[in-house]
Parts: C-alpha cells; structure tokens; sequence
C-alpha cells in the first residue's frame, strides 16, 4: 500500500485526484493539501511514499516544493501547462500528468509508481537475503508486473529488449511480459554462460539463435535483432570460440 498525499490549490482539481485515488487499492490517501506551505507541515509528521502535486500554485510552486524536500517521496506533477515538463522530470519524478487527464491517464502513472515502489522494496530485501536462500540452480527467474509476481524459466527467455526504464522479456511460447527494470541490472541477474548483450537495447538467449549475418542474429526465419556497432567484437569471439565454420 502507497500511502499518498494530494496537492493542488484549485478545489475541483483536489477533489477529482482524491476521487480517483480511492479508486486505485494500492494507494492510501492519508492527506490533502491546498498549498504546498501545508504539505510541508504533513510532511514533517507523516510518512509518505508518493506525493501528487499541481505544479502552477501560489507562494511555493510544486516545482521548488519538490526540489526542497531532502527526504523525497516519489512524485506525480499534475498541471494544466506542459512547457514544466522538463523542470519536472529533472527531480525525476515518476510521472508528469497534464490537466485534464483522464482515469486511465492516472491509472497508468500510479501503476509506474507502484511498480517502481516495488522495484525498490526488492531490491532492498535482496540485499538483506543471504545468499544460500537463493535458487542455487538458477532456473527461474521473478519478474512484477501487472500487480503480481510471474516465476519465468530462463531457459524461455528468447531476448529481452530495453524500453526506457523498462524491459519487456520475449518468450518462447510467444507471450511478453515488461516489468520495471533496466537492461544492465537484467544483464547482471541472468547467467553470462547463456545470455549475450548484443545491442544497448537487446539481450539475446544464445541457445536461442538460429542463425547470424552481418549486424542481424535470426531466431527464426523472419525474426532478428540488431548486433550494435560496440557488440560485434564480442559476439564474433563468442561464435569462433564455440562453433567450427565448415
């Protein structure tokens, strides 16, 4: 559960977002807010996870309330004036909603919020997890997404392929699924011996290639992906040193 607070001078604003995060069970709205002199004072005796903030408001804008925060939640800008984005998105906030945004528009930049949480909170509990209660055999893998946990044998993984902040992992039954994670931290859990990064934004199975030509790896007849420029080194010694060329 994300406990939350809602920052906005304008009524209807703050009463819509109130609306809508009661909607989402994963957040808790423990406080609202008129200006972003009050939520300093909530801050100071509430502990909160994730703060959704209007930026254009009097005295304090959400911006320099955000930027004066030195123990920061993560934050959702909402705004009716998109030319903040940038200024936004430099605090690394989680998201940035313009006004009037949609249900579906909230929906998807609290499920980032949650997912990024979650990332977070595993990482965290990895680091206090001592190593022999880990898989020994390293056969499967856990990956959140879409409010749950999936158990995905490695040996199915066919390539994974980078999205920004996230990355969506190709199966061999055909399916995907994208979680909120970043393609050298996938790199780094998965087994080098059958994994290969073969391109800033593609990790490919090795047992999975079915051939190769100049800057292409094929896993079937149709399907391929790129061998970036930097990989090409790499991946020749790989073929060289595991398969004879007749």
């Amino acid at each position: 559960m994300l406990k939350c607070i809602a920052i906005d001078d304008e009524p209807l604003a703050l009463r819509q977002l109130t609306g809508y995060i009661a909607k989402i069970p994963y957040l808790e709205l423990v406080a609202t807010c008129n200006n972003a002199l009050e939520a300093q004072q909530q801050l100071i005796r509430l502990k909160v996870d994730l703060i959704f903030v209007d930026i254009n408001m009097p005295d304090l804008n959400g911006v320099d309330f955000v930027r004066s925060l030195s123990d920061r939640p993560m934050v959702i800008f909402t705004t009716a004036y998109s030319e903040y984005a940038i200024e936004g998105f430099k605090l690394d906030a989680v998201d940035y909603l313009l006004k009037p945004f949609s249900f579906a528009e909230f929906s998807r930049s609290a499920a980032k919020a949650q997912s990024l949480y979650e990332l977070r909170n595993g990482r965290r509990a990895a680091q206090e997890t001592p190593s022999e209660a880990l898989p020994k055999d390293k056969e499967y893998i856990s990956v959140k997404a879409d409010y749950k946990v999936s158990l995905v044998r490695i040996a199915d993984i066919v390539y994974l392929e980078s999205e920004g902040e996230y990355v969506r992992m190709h199966l061999a039954d055909g399916s995907t699924i994208t979680t909120l994670f970043r393609l050298k931290n996938m790199e780094a859990a998965l087994p080098s011996e059958l994994f290969m990064r073969v391109h800033r934004s593609y990790i490919v199975n090795l047992k999975m290639i079915r051939s190769f030509v100049k800057g292409r790896v094929y896993l079937n007849d149709e399907e391929y992906i790129p061998i970036g420029e930097n990989y090409k080194e790499a991946f020749q010694e790989y073929i060289e040193r595991n398969f004879q060329t007749l």
